[in-house]
């Protein structure tokens, strides 16, 4: 996998507290022990795992960027928006991504059911592979199907069984996209879209890039694994063009997903301009980089 850029500030990582597979003061230390001087926790809809994550880099010398990535929805295709140094006490962005977390647990419940009409799965199954605290989600009925020997793996799961045309998919809650980034501006963050040219994201035109532009969105995540080199050359003309901050990123999973930390990094001048931006929260200064 090609870097980004360099040095190394990953923007985009998850832990237990969503569908990560690793603690998030291990996902710290782990970055820390790939080379990386920067890091940001974005788990899905949640500031959970802040507090261990800064405990973390504090203790191995490494900069903590608290953040989250946000859950919507466009023409009933998933859309996810990080939200870098937010107000985590900000109520109306907590009863959002609470309701947003509630609706994706009544939806793993509802399609571990459809499921276990075919399958040899039940609830108890999926928590057996949940972290305590963790919100249930496709991920974790993914890592039952796989304790079960129902599928080899995450990605065989979703690429069988969870898919949505799987015949088990069902939808949850979640704001538009705009509303996404209203709502992480609202609370003093900077709304940096994800990985926006994935293969299959539906509705994410040019057209829709541009309104959620005009409603406040900061960035693009252009250095990602799932955006192709046509996708870049777009998204970097869209940045260039509207002067938005260009991030890359592992997105990572722990063994959740291929991922690795790093494999996509972001410029030093880019972190700066979130910083700038941002009066919800502040990095947490635990190494050497100079911000």
């Amino acid at each position: 996998m090609t870097t980004f850029d360099k040095p190394g500030i990953d923007l985009h990582t998850h832990s237990v507290v969503s569908d990560g597979t690793e603690a998030p003061g291990e996902v710290i230390r782990q970055a820390a022990r790939a080379g990386l001087e920067a890091v940001a926790l974005t788990d899905h809809d949640t500031t959970a795992g802040w507090a261990q994550a800064r405990a973390a880099a504090l203790d191995v010398g490494i900069t903590f960027i608290p953040g989250i990535e946000f859950s919507s929805q466009l023409n009933h295709a998933s859309v996810h928006v990080l939200g870098y140094l937010i107000d985590p006490a900000d109520e109306v962005m907590l009863a959002e991504m609470q309701q947003v977390r509630e609706s994706r647990v009544s939806r793993a419940e509802r399609m571990v059911q459809m499921i276990g009409g075919d399958h040899d799965l039940s609830w108890d199954d999926v928590l057996a592979v949940t972290e305590p605290g963790a919100t249930v989600g496709r991920p974790h009925i993914a890592d039952a199907l796989v304790a079960k020997g129902l599928v080899e793996s995450r990605v065989a799961a979703f690429e069988t069984i969870l898919h949505w045309r799987g015949g088990y998919y069902v939808a949850h809650y979640a704001p538009s996209p705009f509303d996404a980034v209203k709502l992480i501006r609202r609370a003093g963050g900077v709304p940096v879209l994800a990985h926006p040219g994935s293969r299959g994201r539906r509705g994410m035109d040019t057209e829709t890039l541009e309104g959620l532009i005009e409603a406040g969105l900061g960035g693009l995540e252009v250095g990602h694994r799932e955006n192709d080199a046509a996708s870049r050359a777009i998204l970097l003309e869209v940045a260039a063009r509207h002067d938005l901050i260009v991030t890359g990123s592992s997105d990572y999973h722990g063994t959740g997903k291929p991922n690795e930390l790093g494999e996509n990094t972001t410029e030093l001048g880019q972190l700066r301009r979130i910083i700038e931006q941002a009066t919800g929260s502040e990095p947490v200064h635990g190494g050497g980089l100079r911000l």
